[in-house]
């Protein structure tokens, strides 16, 4: 049995991930911010956080955490022209130096386990580039230095890796797939014919956390119906 912390366990992804972890029989802590979250399976442990602008208190956690993932994130997309400087500072706050604050507030306890893994969340859009996504390709592009910078510096003792989704069915992206138009369009632009679902992801995740990844770090994983690398 693990101890884990899912920053962002309230909806989409997060949430995928805590109960699946908590399912497995794992200690869940995670942290909500809007919603607060009924624990419809009685394992997980749920502080609030807003990690724009609270202090990352770690008093409710214990002493040794064996993994964190970090899950806010958004998706702004706007023809570059319109977006304001502010904007880009904003998205980077909450995409990367949210998880900063996340890593360096729980670093000692990470310290304390004997296999402890991190990980982080980017897009497919880094790797492939499309329009209107500079907004979110630049924070992004920012995590997935961040993994890899990470992952060197704390080797051997934590290990630290990214995923990259292609288009999820989370509530951050309901207005992209709020038709069976908008959906079926979006699934047809990957070879696997389908959007991902949060479970995709959240599988990943618990592998990357796990000990079965215990070789694994500094990777990004493309988890998008092979949208980045083929072309059908």
């Amino acid at each position: 049995m693990a101890n884990y912390l899912i920053i962002g366990g309230s909806s989409g992804i997060g949430k995928a991930l805590a109960e699946k972890l908590a399912k497995a029989g794992h200690r869940v802590f995670a942290t909500w911010h809007t919603h607060e979250v009924n624990d419809t399976i009685g394992k997980i442990v749920y502080q609030r956080l807003d990690v724009l602008n609270d202090d990352m208190a770690v008093d409710w956690l214990p002493e040794s955490i064996d993994g964190l993932a970090y899950c806010p994130g958004s998706i702004n997309l706007k023809p570059f022209h319109r977006i304001k400087p502010e904007e880009f500072v904003h998205d980077f706050n909450l995409q990367v130096l949210g998880a900063v604050k996340s890593i360096q507030a729980v670093l000692p306890r990470l310290k304390k386990s004997h296999s402890a893994s991190i990980v982080l969340f980017s897009t497919v859009a880094v790797q492939r580039g499309f329009n209107f996504h500079s907004l979110i390709g630049t924070s992004k592009g920012a995590v997935e230095g961040l993994v890899r910078s990470l992952a060197a510096e704390f080797a051997p003792a934590i290990r630290v890796n990214g995923i990259a989704p292609s288009l999820t069915d989370t509530p951050l992206a309901e207005r992209l797939v709020n038709t069976p138009e908008k959906r079926d369009a979006n699934a047809q632009r990957h070879p696997l014919k389908r959007i991902g679902d949060p479970e995709d992801m959240a599988n990943t995740a618990a592998f990357l956390m796990s000990a079965e990844a215990s070789f694994i770090t500094g990777q990004i994983l493309h988890v998008d119906g092979g949208i980045s690398d083929l072309k059908v």
